[in-house]
């Protein structure tokens, strides 16, 4: 399916991963946002479940394996260009999750990934939307941030 101008919209998977009171973050390697920081995932695919999706965006982007913990969120993005066509149009699922295991390292889509703390996401110009979901995620978490 075409990202741009679809002729419908993608389901793309996002995962907020914790380890500690850090979150990982990667800088987008691709459109759209290409050089933005957010959290890693991408485009379900066919056969697949959104958790399974989840799983698999992850390893691929930053090697790392992970426990999914919950359902955060629905985020709808549409697009248009100036002519008022829709160019991107994407529905959003998002969940948290826990690291397991593996080193975080920039892979397929993503351009970097690097650990930071929870405390610092507010400074880092991320897009509202990734800021409201990061948040929303470490409120579900069990007495593990302050």
């Amino acid at each position: 399916m075409k990202r741009e101008y679809p002729d419908q919209p993608i389901i793309g998977i996002g995962v907020v991963i914790f380890k500690g009171t850090d979150v990982l973050l990667i800088r987008r390697g691709k459109p759209p946002r290409k050089g933005e920081l957010s959290i890693p995932g991408g485009a379900q695919a066919v056969g697949e479940t959104v958790r399974q999706a989840a799983i698999r965006e992850v390893r691929e982007e930053t090697g790392l394996s992970i426990s999914l913990s919950g359902l955060i969120d629905v985020v709808d993005i549409v697009r248009p260009d100036a002519s008022g066509k829709i160019r991107y149009h994407y529905t959003l699922i998002d969940f948290a999750a826990e690291w397991e295991s593996g080193e975080a390292v920039a892979a397929s889509d993503a351009a970097e990934a690097f650990w930071t703390p929870i405390a610092t996401i507010n400074s880092l110009n991320l897009w509202s939307e990734t800021v409201r979901i990061i948040e929303q995620a470490a409120q579900m978490r069990p007495n593990t941030i302050s």
